[in-house]
This record gives structure tokens, C-alpha cells and sequence, in this order.
């Protein structure tokens, strides 16, 4: 199973980016799915997920009413747009599939390699 996340990259304050994560290997239906961030010296912050094959979703409190995640069953693949960006928002996002979720705890199974987002001005 292979996660290949891309759409990272640099943009201004306020601007906005839209993130990919391609799966292969597997369908991933049903499964949960999301998007993970980490800065250096900080651990591994759950970003938003996309659940119980999309019937619900979840946000961390910093980019609720600005992050959006979706998923395309066809293509197998999960998105993350990010509008109104901040500095803050600056991180290595890594896409993440399977696995469990429980009240905002979300342990995935598979792993995508990690894109950087920055924003600054």
C-alpha cells in the first residue's frame, strides 16, 4: 500500500492550497482517512479526518472553518483544501489511511510520505 501525497508548497498569508493523497495497493472504501501536520521539536497533530467512509468528519480546533477534507472513492484518493492559511499553519502535512478513530483520536495503519506547507509573508 503506497500513500502519495502532493499540493504542498509555499503561499502568502490568506492564500490557500489544496492537498492530494493518492492511494494504491488497496481500495480504501470505506476506511478512514486524514491529514496530519508536524513542526519540528512537536509531535504529530491529528488536522482533520474523514471517517466511517465519509459519513463524518473532524477538525482540530485551529483550522475548523478553514480546512475542508474530502475523499474521491473512484480515484482513491483524499484532499485536504486549506484557505485563509496562516503562519501558524506552517508544517510537513502527512496523509494517513486505516485504522481506528475514536473521538478525535485517530490511529491510522498506512502512512504517506510528508509535504511541506509554509506560509509566510
Amino acid at each position: 500500500v503506497q500513500l502519495q501525497a502532493s499540493g504542498g508548497g509555499s503561499v502568502q498569508p490568506g492564500e490557500s492550497l489544496r492537498l492530494s493523497c493518492a492511494a494504491s495497493g488497496r481500495t480504501f472504501g470505506s476506511a478512514n482517512m486524514g491529514w496530519f501536520r508536524q513542526t519540528p521539536g512537536k509531535s504529530r497533530e491529528l488536522v482533520a479526518a474523514i471517517i466511517w467512509g465519509g459519513i463524518n468528519t473532524y477538525y482540530a480546533n485551529s483550522v475548523k472553518g478553514r480546512f475542508t477534507i474530502s475523499r474521491d472513492n473512484a480515484n482513491n484518493t483524499v484532499y485536504l483544501q486549506m484557505n485563509s492559511l496562516k503562519p501558524e499553519d506552517t508544517a510537513v502535512y502527512y496523509c494517513a489511511a486505516g485504522g481506528t478513530y475514536f473521538r478525535g483520536d485517530y490511529n491510522p495503519i498506512y502512512w504517506g510520505q510528508g509535504t511541506l506547507v509554509t506560509v509566510s509573508s
